[in-house]
């Protein structure tokens, strides 16, 4: 994933668009960049976030960023922003993006004659390729269009001009971008916590496809949204910081429901509830309230200075570093009954390892409730982990093992009323070492969030999309 914030102001830009990205850093751990326009030139920088803070990185160097406009980016991908220099003019662009089909275009840019000067790790960088495309485009809309025919994934995107910022939600809305007002100007933001303690308030959310240029004078339409959205489920269930909303639907509220529901249809007998922190906390607090178990906390996350965002790239070390952020509490688990709420299972060596920490500080029954269905499906549309293949995932592994084949009979896998999901949730629970395991449904997820199932994204979840061939 990655976050972007963006400011068109009546007075110099530079504090505000700092904080408002630095509120971005639980969505990446890779780079972060600022570019700001002064009326003459673009101002940017762009450092490496890998094992440090976005703040650390640019608080000595913020009197250089001049200007009344600007955007920046804490990345989980590619440096940015990229500056560019085209027949549309002189422009910097950030986006929050996966491009399934970056072979392909790279190719078709080469052979148009465009070149590409911008490498992440030797490879194209996706923003590069973004800003290519838009200028094949005879002005900025045309450009992003073109983006939008040809991309197989999603593209949001953040353009500072000379006289401006445009911002271009993806074309099925996938990723989110609110825009916040105040009496100074506007901003534009991939979270809409980012905003709330520089005294912005919410104007409104773009939809799905929507195109934007914001200036000093206002907020005006160049394309109108789509009528059909995919916006990413686990955009609520992880992602999210709990103050945020996406489509008006508060991260934290959904959380709850999910885990009040949850909760209230459970049987399990035990002493408390408690979180894996910090995804996990507002589905506990849920499903305590269901239940009728009372909350409490026995493992708490150190944040002082193991944040979210610091997150190494190597997976031994990140299994490494995620251990070392949660602490048990002994005297709360010698003895107990708990169930332990979290947000997902992805390769599950992580939970396992903190489920055999449980039980070695003395807990008498370890329970595991997950606030989503079971992930089947790698991401084609967000950089949603770090998995390459399907296989990577735990679930896609027992797949194999219990089929001989990890592509075999999936839509029994996702439906959990049928004999091949309980198998499936079996093996699960015996990799994870837990007395019971259980996780919620996807009619559950749907309810919980407020939307139809047909404006959300749950490839992950039911192999269902659209939009991405």
């Amino acid at each position: 994933m990655s976050g972007f914030f963006g400011i068109v102001s009546k007075r110099p830009c530079i504090t505000d668009l700092f904080y408002g990205i630095d509120y971005h850093s639980h969505l990446g751990t890779s780079s972060g960049g600022i570019c700001t326009f002064d009326g003459n030139i673009f101002n940017r920088s762009i450092h490496s976030l890998k094992g440090s803070y976005f703040r650390t990185k640019f608080d000595e160097e913020l009197d250089k960023f001049k200007g009344n406009s600007g955007i920046g980016i804490i990345s989980d991908t590619d440096a940015q922003p990229i500056v560019v220099n085209s027949h549309l003019g002189k422009f910097a662009i950030v986006t929050v993006a996966k491009i399934v089909n970056i072979k392909e275009l790279e190719q078709e840019c080469l052979n148009n004659m465009q070149h590409f000067a911008e490498l992440s790790h030797g490879d194209t960088n996706p923003t590069e390729l973004v800003a290519l495309l838009i200028t094949q485009g005879k002005d900025f809309v045309d450009g992003i269009k073109n983006v939008f025919r040809k991309v197989k994934g999603s593209v949001s995107m953040l353009i500072l001009t000379n006289n401006g910022v445009i911002a271009a939600r993806d074309l099925y809305g996938r990723t989110p971008i609110v825009i916040g007002r105040n009496s100074n100007g506007y901003v534009m933001a991939s979270e809409s916590h980012s905003y709330i303690n520089l005294d912005y308030e919410t104007e409104r959310f773009l939809g799905p496809g929507e195109i934007v240029k914001i200036s000093e004078l206002g907020i005006d339409q160049l394309l109108a949204p789509n009528d059909k959205m995919q916006v990413c489920s686990f955009l609520w269930i992880y992602y999210g910081f709990p103050a945020s909303s996406y489509e008006g639907i508060n991260v934290e509220q959904m959380r709850y429901n999910g885990g009040y529901v949850m909760g209230k249809n459970d049987d399990v007998d035990a002493d408390y509830v408690a979180p894996i922190p910090d995804s996990g906390i507002g589905m506990a607090i849920g499903y305590s309230h269901g239940s009728g178990i009372p909350y409490m906390r026995s493992v708490v996350k150190y944040t002082p200075t193991w944040s979210r965002s610091f997150m190494p790239v190597n997976q031994e070390q990140r299994e490494h570093v995620a251990k070392m952020k949660l602490i048990p509490n002994r005297d709360m688990l010698n003895g107990k009954r708990v169930v332990f709420c979290d947000d997902s299972i992805v390769r599950g060596t992580q939970l396992r390892d903190n489920v055999k920490m449980l039980y070695d500080y003395g807990a008498k029954e370890v329970h595991i409730r997950i606030s989503c269905p079971p992930l089947i499906d790698g991401c084609h549309f967000l950089n949603f982990s770090t998995s390459k293949t399907e296989l990577e995932l735990l679930t896609r592994r027992c797949i194999q093992e219990l089929e001989g084949d990890s592509t075999k009979n999936l839509e029994f896998y996702r439906d959990h009323t049928t004999k091949q999901y309980a198998n499936l949730i079996e093996m699960l629970r015996k990799y994870i070492g837990v007395d019971s395991l259980k996780f919620n449904t996807l009619d559950c997820i749907c309810n919980a969030i407020g939307l139809p199932k047909d404006r959300l994204c749950t490839h992950c979840f039911d192999g269902s999309s659209y939009g991405h061939e």
